[in-house]
């Protein structure tokens, strides 16, 4: 499979990779930690900071969680800000029954060492896009799209200097997992994801149609099992726990992973393959409230937008089992 650019390369002599600036803006959320314990894992990426929003749980519990997983991952070296409480225009909703309700699965909730950074989330965002070299900051949005449609008020010049939007959310060919056409992460603040895909930005996304390829199996979460570090066995408490859930919820037996695609991606793009595309998001009718509508008839040289229609499910849990299974 191709996907896009991933971490650029120094020359083969150089002896060394450079490393992709990144933002993790997330609502943990089972999966969101998950993908923030991949990206705490890997050396590629230059985690500038990871900001949270509202949307699986509270935006208090979310600024706690990621706190909790950089602890367990012990990288306190990122700082994390807290961000929007509530969507643009409408009320706030939520997910416990799919996270937990602290958000975590059967994870204690318990308070870390190291506070949430001074600042809130959408002035960290664009102070730090601002001041890095042009399109060199990529952010991947793991919740509600809300803190960057709000950095995009807040800065008209950020989407031109914003490197790759990369996102989880939306559905086409799969349907919705919250209403018959919608997405969560889309459909719990739509109104910014219909900014944000206006905005200019280049914006990969990975809809249910690619996430559910990516499933926790029994083997996948044993293998993960059998490591027995802290990240390891973390990340395995985590899925077995999606696990559980989707089984007597939804009646599957193997939970879908959405929210590590996009770090995946960035690591490594060739793990899917993704198809240009120009996504609206609708905004107006409450009963398709959040659908994203994926036009693939677009000139593939100027378009904005990619959507995923393919992942090696194998391969995205071979790079997490490797990633969190080294030492800390």
């Amino acid at each position: 499979m191709t996907g896009g650019v991933a971490t650029k390369r120094d020359p083969p002599h150089s002896g060394r990779v450079k490393r992709q600036s990144l933002i993790i803006d997330c609502d943990p959320g089972v999966d969101d930690a998950v993908g923030l314990l991949l990206a705490f894992a890997s050396a590629e990426l230059d985690l500038k900071a990871v900001t949270t929003v509202g949307g699986n749980v509270s935006v208090a519990k979310t600024t706690r969680n990621a706190r909790i997983i950089r602890q367990i991952a012990g990288r306190e070296d990122v700082p994390v800000f807290s961000g929007a409480a509530r969507p643009l225009t409408r009320d706030p909703v939520g997910a416990g029954e799919f996270h937990g309700a602290e958000g975590l699965g059967d994870l204690d909730g318990f308070e870390p060492d190291v506070p949430a950074a001074e600042g809130s989330a959408v002035e960290a965002i664009v102070r730090i896009v601002m001041d890095a070299p042009e399109r060199s900051v990529a952010i991947a949005v793991m919740g509600p799209m809300t803190n960057l449609a709000l950095a995009l008020r807040a800065e008209p010049e950020l989407a031109a200097r914003l490197g790759a939007v990369v996102a989880m959310g939306g559905a086409r060919s799969e349907g919705g997992n919250i209403t018959a056409s919608a997405e969560f992460n889309i459909w719990a603040d739509p109104d910014a994801a219909a900014q944000v895909l206006a905005s200019g930005c280049e914006v990969v996304v990975f809809g249910l149609d690619a996430t559910h390829q990516v499933r926790a199996t029994e083997d996948r979460i044993a293998v993960l099992e059998a490591i027995g570090g802290r990240a390891s066995g973390t990340g395995a408490a985590l899925l077995r726990f999606s696990q559980r859930i989707e089984r007597d919820i939804v009646g599957w037996d193997a939970a879908p992973l959405h929210d590590p695609c996009t770090v995946a991606w960035l690591l490594k793009p060739d793990l899917f393959r993704l198809a240009p595309c120009r996504i609206e998001v609708e905004t107006v009718s409450d009963l398709t409230r959040g659908h994203t509508a994926v036009e693939f008839r677009v000139d593939a040289e100027s378009a904005r937008h990619q959507w995923a229609v393919e992942a090696s499910a194998q391969g995205v849990f071979d790079l997490i089992t490797e990633r969190l299974g080294r030492p800390a």
